[in-house]
């Protein structure tokens, strides 16, 4: 196991640029996620802390060791795809220990090691199949396999789970998240879902347009996100947003007549133009917020969710989970609970 310090990295192709100077530090034995929408750059700082891509400036390092100019097979790491990358010509088995026979290691420290790793994850029953005989969950397991074996310093997962169905990547995350808890090897996994993220990670790297937005623990940024980019990124459905001015009161106006009044530390921010967010799980029903009109309701047998109108035009969604039948065209009354709301500068997007 071993820490990874990434510093300053950039990424240029030709002349577009790709990262711009991302620094993380990712602790020995962490499960860090790197999150963010398709184009964030990402997996290309996945790829360049595997080796599979130069850096452009900057420096990674794996173990204290500063591995810029270092080979990929000399990085000690693992790597997980998204395809799987199994060759259909061998057994499970085979697949699995493919790497330690290229190394020439002992038949018998092989078979020691494949049917280590198959315990772990299940997979002792399917060692002398063929890939097209398992299912995408057995595919998957059998690539986590293959990287077990090498029993490396640090696991580098890219979208690994993308490819499966949504019952199959459910379970196969609480897996993963296992597998991290007994082997403790530093982990650093690459998706653009954040409920995965969410749900897996000991620490989550926000991403956008190739800069760092935030670094934390998954409720740290749920509860108090940075800015505004990572409140609608983080937490499903996405965080309401509701353009408005703060008069004196203080009270937050906004289009069609919208008033509602603030906590008093909001009178520091008195003629400012901001955004409110609040969650759609923290709006409850009642007085003293904002009355909206009902659009679409969305019973999922747990809760209801409401895709509701305000007077100015906003969309904005509620979540219940008591079972109300509103009709559309319904006018309620929505009121963010007290502390659970979030304003942002209406022009540089950051909290205040």
């Amino acid at each position: 196991m071993a820490a990874v310090g990434i510093r300053d990295v950039r990424k240029a192709f030709g002349p577009a640029q790709i990262l711009h100077g991302v620094s993380i530090d990712i602790a020995d034995g962490e499960f860090v996620i790197l999150v963010g929408p398709s184009g964030c750059g990402k997996s290309t700082l996945l790829r360049m802390i595997a080796g599979l891509e130069s850096i452009t400036t900057g420096d990674i390092s794996i173990g204290g060791r500063v591995v810029n100019d270092v080979p990929p097979k000399e990085r000690d790491i693992a790597m997980v795809f998204q395809n799987y990358a199994l060759y259909p010509h061998m057994t499970v088995a085979d697949n699995m220990g493919f790497s330690l026979k290229l190394k020439k290691a002992p038949s018998t420290e092989i078979s020691t090691r494949v049917n280590k790793a198959a315990d772990i994850l299940g997979l002792t029953p399917y060692l002398d199949r063929y890939p097209r005989q398992l299912s995408g969950g057995q595919r998957q397991r059998v690539a986590m396999g293959r990287a077990i074996v090498r029993d490396p310093q640090v696991f580098l997962f890219d979208e690994p789970l993308s490819n499966l169905d949504a019952k199959l990547r459910v379970a196969m995350r609480a897996e993963v998240k296992e597998l991290h808890q007994r082997l403790k090897t530093t982990t650093v996994y690459v998706t653009h879902d954040q409920i995965e993220a969410m749900t897996m990670a000991d620490k989550i790297v926000v991403m956008h347009d190739g800069k760092v937005e935030q670094i934390g623990q998954p409720l740290e940024l749920y509860d108090r996100p940075r800015n505004r980019f990572v409140a609608g990124f983080i937490g499903s459905p996405a965080m309401n947003f509701i353009p408005g001015h703060i008069d004196a009161g203080p009270v937050l106006t906004g289009a069609g007549g919208l008033s509602m009044a603030l906590g008093a530390e909001a009178t520091q921010h008195q003629g400012r133009d901001v955004t409110l967010g609040v969650r759609p799980e923290h709006l409850t029903l009642g007085e003293g917020g904002f009355t909206a009109e009902v659009v679409v309701v969305e019973p999922t047998g747990s809760e209801v969710q409401v895709n509701a109108r305000l007077p100015g035009g906003e969309e904005i969604v509620a979540v219940f989970r008591e079972r109300h039948m509103f009709k559309p065209g319904e006018k309620i009354g929505l009121k963010p609970q007290p502390g659970l709301m979030h304003l942002f500068d209406a022009q540089s997007g950051e909290r205040i």
